[in-house]
């Protein structure tokens, strides 16, 4: 990505702060490439020492020459080297001392240097921007002292010839501090900002979070006005149930609460559209999902009473009746998880995806509605995940989705935003994401419309969760690797992810999993664009 000029869209205030070194060096060697080709010009007609000025003649040209290099070379602002900040501004240095000498240390000569070391005293390199400093105090002290002692004669143009020696050296003294103010304000300033940067930035984001929560509302909102109460099937039989009010309304389906017709006992039928009827495709997904929930044993997978035979006019899928909500519910409610609750979702939900995994299947859209704390009569509550009609069995992966994106952006793995095949794997990133929603209280991810969240999904890497929320730093690390963008960098399964978690949480994680984790952010810091 070229960095050519500095953006407030950047990913990070450290690249807004590179560009913005990019164009200052190209400023600087435009600059250079003028006043040496000035110099060059006018040099020959100046007076004073005569080997002074052949030896300024040679430095300047060598300056010309190497200004001008940097100006052609930086027309690609990709091609930048800090290097070349070092050598260019070394050689300005020394070119610019031995001008000084030649006019005289004494002289306003040495008002150029004060200029020179606050421009690049905001080099993002603090070694580069030191090392300037102290070669130009370094030379400016030590003429200083050959000349005021008499040791090397003065052979600029303007002397200290018959100025007290104590005003000469209490002069000095005083370009020296003027040198370290320079030198010091240029890198409070370069700190600031970098700090102004940050909290626009956080700013921004939590702007775009906020945006992100309130869409979310809005569509529970949404779907709550849909619950009319009575519905077109409301008591109908179907199957073995007759059908009450609706409890639940989806684009493809909606679920009604219903009875058993022969035991009593309660159920969830989720009948498809009848618009959607009529399309072979959205049959074969709606089965699937008895299919693929009929597959899990789990106390965490919704059991699966009956579904409709093939050719039904209505196709049907009849499950246990879950008493309770959602998480987006508790989540509206209570807008975050306390860090005990968030560890026990990730236990019993990373079950499930194990089990699916063994089974040959990938939900492929776990978000906080699909994700439900059933709270029966008799026990305690547990997660039971929803919805597998995303999801894809086996060699049939994708044949039912025409290769588009099927799932909810800001919960969907980077690889699955670019509509690539996926494993269970994105799984584990989903329920990570919606771990991260659940610790830090905003999605990690936001956008203003589909396509810039997708975007934001595959390059974009989360704020750190702990400057959200005051939580373990090993927490960080947890989610850190399992929102890892190259899935091959994620754990491996649902039970590595979830002990990690509980370990985590308790300020007990292994080692390896905090190397693992500060690679992962040296590579894509947090809250950076990472498009690398």
């Amino acid at each position: 990505m070229g960095r050519a000029s500095l953006s407030l869209t950047m990913s990070s205030p450290a690249d807004a702060m590179h560009a913005e070194e990019v164009e200052r060096t190209r400023v600087f060697a435009k600059l250079s490439v003028a006043l040496t080709a000035f110099l060059i010009v006018g040099l020959p007609f100046f007076a004073g020492n005569n080997v002074m000025r052949y030896v300024l003649v040679g430095a300047v040209v060598g300056c010309f020459l190497q200004s001008l290099w940097v100006v052609h070379t930086l027309r690609d602002p990709a091609r930048y080297d800090p290097r070349w900040v070092t050598m260019l501004a070394l050689w300005a240095a020394l070119t610019t001392f031995i001008g000084i000498v030649y006019v005289g240390i004494f002289s306003i000569g040495p008002a150029a240097i004060i200029v020179g070391i606050y421009f690049l005293g905001r080099s993002q390199i603090r070694g580069i921007a030191t090392l300037i400093y102290v070669t130009t105090a370094s030379l400016q002290a030590g003429a200083a002292v050959l000349f005021i002692s008499g040791a090397v004669v003065d052979p600029g143009i303007f002397t200290a010839a018959g100025v007290d020696p104590v005003v000469a050296v209490f002069i000095q003294i005083l370009v020296q501090l003027l040198y370290a103010i320079a030198f010091a304000l240029s890198r409070a300033s370069r700190l600031s900002s970098l700090e102004a940067m940050h909290d626009l930035q956080n700013a921004m984001q939590q702007v775009a979070q906020r945006e992100a929560l309130y869409q979310e509302v809005r569509a529970e909102l949404d779907n709550a006005l849909m619950l009319e109460g009575a519905g077109r099937y409301t008591d109908q039989e179907i199957g073995s149930f007759r059908l009450g009010m609706v409890i639940g309304r989806g684009a493809m389906a909606e679920v009604y609460e219903a009875t058993n017709t022969t035991t009593g006992e309660p159920a969830a039928v989720k009948l498809l559209h009848p618009n959607m009827a009529d399309s072979g495709n959205a049959v074969q997904r709606f089965l699937r999902e008895a299919r693929a929930a009929g597959a899990l044993s789990s106390p965490n997978a919704v059991k699966v009473l009956e579904a409709s035979p093939p050719g039904a006019p209505t196709p049907y899928l009849a499950m246990e009746l879950l008493t309770g909500h959602d998480l987006a519910y508790w989540l509206r409610k209570r807008r975050r998880l306390s860090i005990p609750e968030v560890v026990d979702l990730v236990q019993q939900v990373a079950g499930v995806i194990d089990l699916a995994a063994d089974a040959g299947t990938v939900h492929r859209d776990l978000k906080p509605h699909n994700m439900f704390r059933h709270e029966p009569e008799d026990g305690l509550y547990e997660w039971k995940v929803l919805d597998f009609g995303m999801s894809t069995l086996g060699e049939h992966a994708g044949t039912l989705t025409g290769g588009r994106v099927i799932g909810t952006p800001a919960y969907m793995a980077p690889e699955q935003a670019r509509g690539k095949a996926v494993d269970s794997r994105a799984d584990l990133y989903s329920l990570a994401a919606v771990a991260y929603r659940c610790v830090t209280g905003r999605p990690p991810f936001a956008g203003k419309d589909i396509p810039s969240l997708l975007y934001s999904v595959v390059y974009d890497v989360p704020v750190q969760p702990s400057t959200l929320r005051d939580i373990p730093e090993q927490l960080d690390h947890v989610l850190a690797v399992a929102l890892a963008k190259d899935r091959d960098n994620r754990f491996a399964s649902g039970a590595e992810l979830s002990a990690a978690f509980a370990a985590a949480a308790e300020g007990d994680a292994d080692d390896w999993l905090a190397r693992r984790a500060e690679a992962l952010v040296l590579e894509h810091p947090w809250g950076s664009r990472g498009d690398k």
